[in-house]
């Protein structure tokens, strides 16, 4: 599974914001789909991108990736309104940054069905920064247990739309939830490459909306 090279690419520093539009995802000239099912909805006047990997949820991660087409970028703010499928379903909902392929990317994802966890061990799992392919969460877990990833307040609806705010800096990653003043996860980064940038799910759909980026600085 490889990520098609973009021959003339954008950066994200030479626009102030970038709003691609969901609504072309069948386009190749807008958006570069990887293993996945793309679906464009309608819902509240908004218009709603549901992705999900082909081959729905089997045994280990099932990687599903939707790149802007032309755009790398090695800093930015990216926004974006995201939903996982509740409490009842392990599904994993996130952005991606630094891609360069399939199996080398950063990502910020959020575990929805942790949220509102009876067990605090298992909230502090709600939010997560991987580096694939070197820093996977259980290399994470593993090695740093809790600096990778946190638990959110106040908890977002499971089966509900949040928003993110996601600050890739050169050597931090912040993650804001909901328009909190201060970060749910602020974390040392694992990657610095420029690459693209898209939307990301495992195992399960997830449903995204409003995408931004915007330039470092």
């Amino acid at each position: 599974m490889r990520i098609a090279a973009v021959v003339f690419l954008v950066s994200c520093s030479a626009s102030p914001a970038l709003r691609p539009d969901v609504g072309r995802i069948a386009d190749a000239g807008a958006w570069n789909v990887v293993n996945a099912q793309p679906q464009v909805a309608t819902e509240d006047g908004k218009q709603v991108l549901r992705l999900a990997p082909i081959g729905g949820n089997r045994k280990g991660s099932n990687i599903a990736i939707a790149l802007v087409a032309g755009v790398s970028c090695a800093e930015a703010t990216i926004d974006v309104d995201l939903r996982g499928q509740g409490e009842a379903n392990a599904s994993f909902v996130g952005i991606a940054f630094g891609v360069s392929d399939a199996e080398h990317y950063e990502a910020v994802y959020f575990r929805p069905f942790r949220f509102r966890s009876a067990d605090a061990v298992e909230r502090s799992h709600a939010v997560q920064y991987v580096a694939w392919p070197d820093h996977t969460w259980e290399a994470l877990r593993a090695h740093s247990p809790g600096a990778y990833e946190a638990a959110i307040a106040p908890v977002p609806d499971p089966a509900g739309w949040f928003h993110a705010r996601i600050e890739v800096g050169r050597t931090t990653v912040q993650v804001f939830v909901d328009g909190a003043a201060q970060p749910t996860l602020a974390v040392r980064r694992l990657g610095s490459a420029s690459g693209g940038v898209g939307l990301w799910v495992d195992s399960q759909e997830g449903s995204f909306a409003n995408l931004q980026i915007r330039r470092a600085g």
